[in-house]
């Protein structure tokens, strides 16, 4: 038996259900609450998604790809916003899955406070909160 058949694998609803089980996720009232107290809203839905769908007034635009690298304090790249692990972010994307994989990978990096929108964009647009049309 090879090593790699060896090992268990886990399916992406596995992981999911593992991610989500370390979050604290919010609803998109819950959301805008934690915004107006200071959160930063950060919108990792790929620019062509955002076209399509419309925007967050407000938000963090930082696509998935570079999530990490923008966030952690510690990296060279990070963007001002990022001054230390308390910071509260909560993810967005548009239905809340990619979201709370990413919200997770942050916790990863210390910062304990990540979280996620619960059915992301979709969810926010249906509360009828604010939301900028798509170009």
């Amino acid at each position: 038996m090879s090593e790699t058949s060896a090992r268990t694998h886990l399916t992406i609803d596995q992981m999911l259900n593992n991610a989500r089980a370390r979050l604290h996720r919010l609803d998109a009232r819950e959301t805008a609450a934690a915004v107006a107290d200071g959160a930063l809203l950060v919108d990792i839905r790929p620019q062509w998604q955002r076209a399509t769908e419309g925007a967050i007034p407000g938000a963090l635009l930082i696509e998935r790809n570079h999530l990490e690298w923008r966030l952690d304090p510690t990296s060279g790249a990070s963007i001002p916003e990022a001054t230390d692990h308390d910071v509260t972010v909560v993810v967005v994307c548009s239905e809340g899955y990619t979201s709370s994989l990413a919200a997770a990978s942050l916790q990863d990096l210390g910062l304990h406070r990540a979280t996620d929108l619960i059915g992301g964009f979709h969810a926010w647009r249906a509360a009828r909160l604010p939301v900028a049309p798509g170009s």
